[in-house]
C-alpha cells in the first residue's frame, strides 16, 4: 500500500509530509534530507504482526536519539535490507557501512542512525519484540555480528522475494504464515551468532527453517510429502525426520495443522462464501472430505459446518 509519494506534494511540503509519516510508523525520529530536491516513495504492507516497508528516493538520514527513545519508547525490532545506494548504519556503539546486499538489525529501545547518499532503495520489516520472542540481550548481542551469520543471505533472499509479490501475498490467508516464516528466520539469524552450539546444530536449525519455509510455500499442494521435501533439500527422509524431531515438531502434524488453520480462515472469509466446504478442503490439500472433517473436529472441537454456521459470512 502506498503511504507517500512526495511527487504528489509541493516541494515545500515534502519534508514535513515524510517526517509525519515516518514518526507515526516507527516512533519519534529526526530526518535529514540530502540536497534541496526531495523525492521519496514509501510503501507499507501488513503480514500478521509484522509490517514491511519499502523506501526509495533521494539521500536521507533517519536518526533516533537516546532522548527520543526515552520520550517515545517503543519496543520493536526492525530488519533492513539495502537494495540500492550506499551509506551507513549505527546502533549504540556499532558502526557499519551499508551497500546493496547489506542486512542490518535495530532494537528500537536504543538509538540508531541509518541512511544513504544519492538515490537509494531499502526494504525493511518491523515487529514488536514480544512477537519475535527473543530475549532483548540476545537481540542486542546479535546486531554487531550479523554480517558473519550463514543465515543472513537466506533472510535477505526471503525478504526480497516477499517484497516482490507483497501486494498479493499481504492480502491472502497465508499472510500470517509468511510472517511466522520470516520471524523464524530472524530467530535463526540471531541464534546463529549469539550462541556457540556444535556446528551441525547450527546447520540443522538453519535447514529446519528452510524446510518449514518451503512447506509453507507449497502448503496447498496435495503432493507435499516428506519425500518431496527431503528431495528438495538434498537430504534423506530419515535425516528430514531427525532434523524435525530435534526441532521439537512432527512434520506431518505441523503440515496438517497449518492446512487446517488455512481452511478455517477460508470457511469464514466473505470471498469464499460461494464455495462448498469440500471445495475449500481440497484447495488446502485434503482430498478426502471425511478425513478433513475428522481432523478439523480433532483440532478445533467443532465440525467444519459448525464452524461456518458460527461465523456467518456477510
Amino acid at each position: 500500500m502506498l503511504l507517500l509519494d512526495t511527487d504528489a506534494h509541493p516541494a515545500h511540503e515534502r519534508v514535513d509530509a515524510f517526517q509525519s509519516i515516518a514518526a507515526g510508523e516507527s516512533g519519534t525520529c529526526t530526518i535529514e534530507h540530502e540536497g534541496p530536491q526531495v523525492r521519496i516513495r514509501l510503501e507499507r504492507w501488513n503480514f500478521g504482526p509484522m509490517t514491511m516497508f519499502a523506501t526509495q528516493g533521494t539521500g536521507i538520514e533517519v536518526r533516533r536519539s537516546t532522548r527520543q527513545v526515552r520520550r517515545d519508547p517503543v519496543n520493536t525490532v526492525s530488519v533492513t535490507t539495502q537494495s540500492r545506494g550506499s551509506g551507513a548504519f549505527a546502533w549504540n556503539d556499532h558502526r557499519q557501512y551499508i551497500r546493496p546486499g547489506t542486512l542490518v538489525m535495530a532494537n528500537k529501545t536504543a538509538g540508531y542512525d541509518y541512511g544513504w547518499s544519492g538515490m537509494g532503495y531499502a526494504v525493511a520489516f518491523m515487529v514488536d519484540a514480544d512477537h519475535l520472542g527473543v530475549p532483548e540481550h540476545l537481540v542486542r548481542a546479535a546486531i554487531p555480528l550479523l554480517s558473519t551469520s550463514p543465515v543472513a543471505p537466506l533472510l535477505l533472499h526471503h525478504v526480497r522475494a516477499l517484497h516482490r509479490d507483497a501486494d498479493r501475498l499481504g492480502t491472502e490467508p497465508g499472510a500470517d504464515a509468511l510472517a511466522a516464516a520470516t520471524l523464524e528466520l530472524t530467530r535463526a539469524l540471531i541464534g546463529s551468532v549469539t550462541a556457540a552450539p556444535p556446528r551441525h546444530a547450527v546447520e540443522d536449525t538453519t535447514l529446519l527453517t528452510r524446510i518449514l519455509a518451503y512447506a509453507r510455500t507449497h502448503l496447498i499442494e496435495p503432493d507435499l510429502t516428506p519425500h518431496r521435501i527431503a528431495h528438495a533439500h538434498h537430504i534423506s527422509v530419515r535425516t528430514l525426520y531427525r532434523i524435525c524431531e530435534n526441532g521439537g515438531l512432527s512434520l506431518e502434524q505441523w503440515i496438517i495443522r497449518r492446512r487446517l488453520e488455512g481452511a478455517r480462515q477460508d470457511l469464514a472469509a466473505p470471498q469464499h462464501a460461494h464455495r462448498t466446504i469440500e471445495s475449500i478442503a481440497r484447495s488446502w490439500g485434503f482430498t478426502n472430505p471425511a478425513h478433513f472433517s475428522r481432523r478439523f473436529r480433532q483440532f478445533f472441537g467443532v465440525t467444519p459446518g459448525q464452524w461456518r454456521r458460527g461465523h456467518p459470512i456477510r
